[in-house]
């Protein structure tokens, strides 16, 4: 008797075969791009929020959904205390500087950790998706939590998701996570838009500019897969300042060199969307 020796990837790649899923649009919405990250502590909220703002400077009527339901970003970010209105129906989402917003941080008190299962977390992702009252949006910005888990599985196989941008830093330790991040949606089949490389390199007193964290990774990354590189946005104390009070720095800064680069990411968005 011939028995064949059988290991993790062949035991595992029944659950890991995209299926064929019946994909809906989030109501109330034009076009749904996802922020991924991979690896966690690479500034993708940041990112989120601030790519949110920019997109609405430049014209457009966006939301902004937290679906990191294990670590959420967005009332912090945006200094949201309140708690959502109800018709026992939809969740209404919260407006605060013209985006319209939700999170599982506006429903549980910030101390509380949420010890849930996957199949809760499926269910709170389908409530944000199909029962929140989104309204005339051009784009909805989901903040993904970082990894490769049941989040990311149940937008790309139920959400017609029309792209994905991943934020990365330098670091070799974070690119592997990119890459695992690359290869689940290309086989979930959602289109990458490309590949930012945050916290780049700062520039110091004396004008000279330091790549603390690694140059290059990203790029090379991004052209290891055949994706577009999107570019840097360096490291610069005021960012880390403003989210910390509640008012991204696309919001409080328009001006700062930070906000315009996230200014010309919403542009080109904007462009080859709309």
């Amino acid at each position: 008797m011939n028995d064949k020796k059988v290991g993790l990837s062949d035991t595992m790649k029944a659950k890991t075969e995209p299926k064929s899923f019946q994909k809906n649009p989030i109501p109330g919405t034009k076009f749904t791009i996802a922020i991924s990250s991979a690896k966690g502590g690479v500034g993708k909220s940041t990112f989120a929020t601030n790519l949110a703002l920019a997109l609405k400077k430049v014209g457009c009527k966006v939301g902004l959904l937290d679906a990191d339901i294990y670590g959420p970003s967005l009332p912090k970010l945006f200094s949201i205390n309140e708690k959502p209105e109800s018709d026992g129906q939809t969740l209404k989402p919260i407006i605060k500087y013209d985006i319209q917003c939700m999170s599982i941080g506006f429903l549980t008190d910030e101390q509380t950790p949420m010890i849930w299962r996957g199949p809760m977390v499926t269910s709170a992702i389908k409530t944000f998706t199909q029962k929140v009252a989104w309204k005339d949006l051009d784009f909805i910005i989901v903040d993904m939590p970082p990894g490769t888990g049941d989040t990311q599985l149940t937008f790309a196989q139920e959400i017609n998701m029309d792209g994905a941008i991943i934020v990365s830093t330098p670091q070799e330790i974070a690119l592997q996570d990119v890459k695992r991040g690359i290869r689940m949606f290309d086989k979930l089949k959602v289109k990458i838009i490309g590949l930012i490389d945050n916290m780049s390199h700062f520039v110091g007193d004396d004008g000279k500019k330091y790549a603390i964290f690694g140059e290059g990774g990203v790029k090379r990354t991004a052209e290891e897969f055949q994706k577009e590189f999107l570019g840097e946005i360096p490291i610069n104390s005021e960012v880390g300042k403003q989210g910390d009070l509640g008012s991204p720095i696309v919001e409080s800064k328009p001006d700062h060199e930070i906000s315009k680069i996230y200014l010309e990411f919403a542009t080109k968005i904007k462009s080859n969307y709309l």
